[in-house]
């Protein structure tokens, strides 16, 4: 018979022990032994350079811009000291022209105040188009003056309302004008081509509009002077109610916008030099932090 009382010396479970396999025993060691052992020849830190095409290209722009920024502090310089030297020229006496103009020498003559006396020559009057006037729309007359014992001359007599376009006085008779030496203004690529055929223009062609006057053959010269209105503001609105051309002020007209250029240059040079900076420190930090890599 069979006895259930344990066995002396064995206690319950005292001494089980679960199995395990030689094998896996054997692979936990070597891969132990190897972790241990073989560290610096597995792995290494990942070594990337911090400069590269994007970061040189980056770094380029604060030299350029603020190579920019001084060309345009020197073309402020330029455009100031021009500025002054016209200003001075407007203040002198006004010159009286010579009956026959060299032409080579207007440039240095330009924004100096001229006098002239002859009649006008109504016939052969354009129109510049379109023009505003502190909100009226018109355009301004050009009307040949052919000089006492002199060659002919073009003269931006000033503005009318579109009112008066094709009813403006026109003076008889002798008259004497004071304006400004002028030449051609250069055009852009919005503004539409002349129609000398029809009297209507849209940017200064003095050589042109010397030619649709007569030309050299009448004795025209390619001579452009603005008539120069010195009245107050009451007595602009009486010659402009009436049809009266209207001239320009004394003053000189050039833009200067080069100093918002050397402002808007240099601040973005400022900006891209420290983000570059910020980029540049940013990407040694990260570059440092990188896990390993498996070799």
């Amino acid at each position: 018979m069979f006895s259930l009382r344990p066995l002396k010396g064995v206690g319950t479970f005292a001494h089980f022990k679960p199995y395990r396999s030689n094998i896996a025993i054997q692979t936990r060691r070597f891969f132990f032994s190897k972790r241990t052992t073989d560290v610096p020849a597995i792995y290494k830190p990942r070594q990337e350079p911090w400069m590269n095409p994007t970061m040189i290209v980056i770094g380029f722009i604060p030299f350029f811009t603020f190579a920019l920024g001084t060309w345009q502090l020197y073309r402020l310089q330029w455009k100031v000291a021009l500025i002054d030297e016209l200003e001075e020229k407007l203040h002198l006496q006004p010159l009286s022209l010579p009956p026959k103009i060299n032409l080579s020498a207007i440039p240095e003559f330009v924004f100096r105040k001229v006098s002239l006396k002859g009649k006008w020559d109504h016939a052969h009057s354009m129109l510049f188009v379109p023009r505003v006037r502190e909100g009226v729309h018109g355009a301004h007359v050009i009307t040949p003056l052919l000089r006492e014992n002199g060659s002919t001359v073009l003269v931006d007599r000033g503005f009318v309302s579109n009112d008066f376009i094709s009813s403006y006085l026109r003076e008889e008779g002798d008259v004497e004008v004071l304006g400004m030496l002028r030449t051609s203004q250069p055009r852009n690529s919005f503004t539409p081509d002349n129609h000398p055929e029809e009297g209507l223009w849209y940017w200064t062609d003095v050589d042109a509009m010397a030619e649709y006057a007569g030309g050299e053959g009448a004795g025209v010269q390619p001579v452009y002077i603005e008539q120069i209105f010195e009245g107050h503001a009451g007595e602009a609105e009486t010659r402009l109610s009436k049809g009266i051309p209207i001239g320009r002020a004394p003053t000189i007209d050039l833009r200067n916008a080069h100093l918002s250029y050397v402002i808007t240059w240099f601040a973005l040079s400022g900006f891209t030099a420290f983000m570059f900076a910020r980029v540049l420190v940013h990407k040694k930090r990260f570059s440092s932090r990188r896990l390993p890599r498996f070799n």
